[in-house]
């Protein structure tokens, strides 16, 4: 398996390689106010993957916030990290249910 991975990374790896050569010829970027920008195509390509990678994360950080928050308040309560405690480990004989006697 750990084989067929890293072909289809080495394959990956090749093709985009492959892109990044076929698209090197100049290429405009018009901006607002006349505006322009010239630069390779891939070069405007990668750019635009970085910027669209990086507003994705930064409209995640808001919920990310919310769930570490509900993490330690939850930590909090319990005392412990994780989930909320169970039925079984709550129960008077816990101990009897986790050590299986």
């Amino acid at each position: 398996m750990r084989v067929f991975v890293w072909l289809l990374r080495a394959f990956i790896f090749f093709a985009l390689f492959a892109f990044a050569l076929n698209n090197s010829q100049e290429a405009e970027v018009h901006w607002f106010f006349g505006h322009e920008w010239r630069a390779p195509m891939v070069i405007i390509v990668l750019v635009a993957f970085g910027c669209g990678a990086a507003l994705g994360v930064l409209a995640m950080v808001p919920a990310w916030w919310k769930h570490r928050r509900v993490a330690q308040r939850q930590q909090q309560m319990t005392g412990e990290p994780g989930n909320a405690p169970t039925p079984e480990a709550t129960a008077p004989n816990a101990s009897v249910v986790r050590d299986g006697l």
